[in-house]
């Protein structure tokens, strides 16, 4: 097996993706688009919320994992950013180009950056792999600390007690967050909530409370901190910069996190 650092600058290759307006409506209500938010929940006048393509780029870090880079049953996925260039149509398909664009040493783990870019987004997911450290590279930048002034806003979600099962319909099949037993076997008591997802609902929150359009997403990034589950409440703490911070009964869920909209 190749170390950690070797995969560095690695392709994973190009696929070609499609969707259709189900997939947009399915992805909208599996991450708490609400009943009266008609232009993504009903295909008349529909938007895509920009967070959608990040299940359609969801095959290259499984790709990654499945090449044997870092052993998937341990790793976790530790941050994601993505950058919006252009406004997904309700149907249609792309051609996405991944890479394992850096692999960080912090000593006892290694963090792998895969990036995905395609003509209407580049994403990239940070993979957070124990064991796969101590191979003299860079450690890379440190953690970015959370604003110590305090939030210009506050506010509230609760996610849906099936939301994780109606996410997993658009790609994300990992069974910690459906089969009890996998849950425990990484010491959970029961199945989690996608970080992605928790990532997407926060950003609805912070779109509301900003005033702006969730779908007019330009930039989205955050670190995932500790788990939620499905039917958490997940309380929100956000700058008019467009920080923000997610924190679930677990504690934070998402720290260093920033949206940005229009």
């Amino acid at each position: 097996m190749a170390g950690a650092g070797d995969w560095a600058g690695r392709e994973l290759g190009t696929r070609t993706v499609g969707w259709s307006e189900r997939d947009v409506l399915l992805y909208a209500l599996a991450v708490g688009a609400r009943a009266d938010q008609l232009d993504l929940v009903f295909e008349r006048d529909l938007r895509v919320l920009p967070t959608f393509g990040l299940t359609l780029a969801q095959w290259a870090p499984d790709l990654l994992g499945s090449s044997g880079a870092f052993e998937v049953g341990r790793a976790v996925h530790g941050s994601q950013s993505l950058e919006v260039h252009e406004q997904l149509p309700t149907a249609g398909e792309l051609e996405l180009t991944a890479r394992v664009a850096r692999v960080w040493d912090k000593g006892a783990a290694a963090v792998f950056e895969v990036e995905v870019a395609c003509a209407a987004f580049t994403a990239t997911w940070g993979i957070f792999a124990p064991g796969a450290g101590g191979f003299g590279g860079d450690r890379g930048p440190g953690r970015v600390a959370d604003p110590d002034v305090e939030a210009t806003a506050r506010t509230s979600v609760r996610t849906a007690e099936n939301q994780a099962l109606l996410y997993r319909l658009l790609g994300d099949r990992h069974h910690i967050h459906v089969d009890p037993v996998a849950a425990a076997a990484i010491g959970q008591p029961r199945p989690i909530l996608h970080g992605l997802a928790t990532l997407a609902t926060s950003a609805l929150a912070v779109a509301e409370s900003a005033g702006a359009h969730p779908a007019d997403l330009s930039r989205l990034e955050g670190r995932f901190a500790s788990v939620v589950f499905p039917g958490d409440e997940l309380e929100l703490a956000i700058w008019d910069d467009g920080r923000f911070t997610s924190t679930g009964p677990q504690g934070v869920a998402i720290c260093a996190g920033r949206a940005h909209f229009g």
